[in-house]
């Protein structure tokens, strides 16, 4: 009976079995931490979410959502400012999705850039996702971008201001949402008054070309489906914000590199631009870097708040 006591498991506190020996007098020590313990922070700091190395988690809801709006209206309207400017010089129009590629080529580097700045630079969300994302992505910018050939900038940003309504018919069969009468109202009130604002404005400012209503509305159901597929990656695969920068671009580069070569699209532009590398490169990166800056705390505001959200 002391022998069997003796070689009886004994417990020393909650969580750790040690089983003693007595011929040799030695110990092995299993220890089970418990689920309340701290996780190292190391592991923990996966959940955060990190805008431009700035760590939103510390902040509460209300001030990170200031945050984002704060970010995405200041670095946007800059950017919607450039984007005018580049297609303002003569005979840029046909290039615009030469002006994606360059674009794509600077968000990579961006990407890359912060990524490797960050702690964990570990890839969580599945390749084929990414491939996914960055073809819709390479739409709606492409599409975007060239239709600014055939409509100003006020006359894109109305329809642009009118994917809530997509966004939600993407939300409810992609991510299986369920939205209330107030959500579907609001929507509905926000888009009647802008088509409200855009006919009694039509004479003054928009300028309506048939070619560039197709090309936005392609852009704005492609921009519908991206928002609720970064959403439901990030959250089920807890991704960076640079990690999906990098790879949707990066991806969407490869795309748009193989469609230019194969269309015979590539040697004019490259050709134009060099001709005006101020108007051309050197607007585009300032472009790029307003729009890369802009489009992390896009990212940001799906991630903590949902796509609806971030698209209204």
């Amino acid at each position: 009976e002391k022998q069997a006591e003796d070689n009886s498991p004994e417990c020393s506190e909650p969580g750790t079995m040690d089983l003693k020996f007595p011929s040799s007098r030695k110990y092995i020590s299993i220890s089970v931490p418990s689920k309340s313990q701290a996780m190292s922070p190391h592991i923990k700091s996966v959940d955060d979410v990190v805008v431009l190395g700035m760590n939103l988690s510390k902040f509460s809801k209300p001030t990170q959502f200031f945050i984002c709006v704060s970010g995405v209206f200041m670095f946007y309207l800059i950017y919607g400012y450039l984007q005018e400017l580049i297609f303002s010089v003569e005979g840029f129009k046909p290039f615009g999705w030469y002006l994606t590629l360059v674009q794509f080529g600077f968000y990579s580097i961006f990407g890359l850039i912060e990524l490797q700045l960050i702690q964990d630079k570990r890839r969580r969300i599945p390749g084929k996702t990414y491939m996914i994302i960055a073809f819709l992505t390479v739409g709606t910018m492409g599409l975007s971008n060239t239709s600014l050939g055939y409509l100003n900038y006020p006359t894109q940003v109305i329809f642009k201001c009118c994917k809530l309504i997509p966004v939600m018919i993407g939300g409810v069969f992609i991510q299986g949402k369920r939205y209330n009468i107030v959500d579907v109202s609001a929507a509905l009130c926000m888009s009647l008054g802008l088509i409200w604002f855009t006919l009694a404005d039509s004479t003054v400012a928009p300028n309506f070309n048939l070619t560039g209503v197709v090309l936005i509305s392609l852009a704005l159901c492609a921009d519908a489906v991206i928002g609720n597929v970064q959403e439901k990656a990030m959250k089920l695969h807890n991704g960076s914000n640079s990690e999906m920068v990098l790879y949707s671009y990066s991806i969407g580069f490869v795309y748009i590199l193989f469609g230019l070569t194969c269309t015979s699209g590539l040697s004019p532009a490259v050709t134009f631009c060099s001709k005006h590398p101020v108007q051309t490169y050197g607007y585009a990166f300032l472009f790029s870097l307003t729009g890369y800056f802009g489009i992390s705390f896009v990212l940001a505001l799906i991630k903590i708040f949902g796509a609806l959200l971030a698209v209204t």
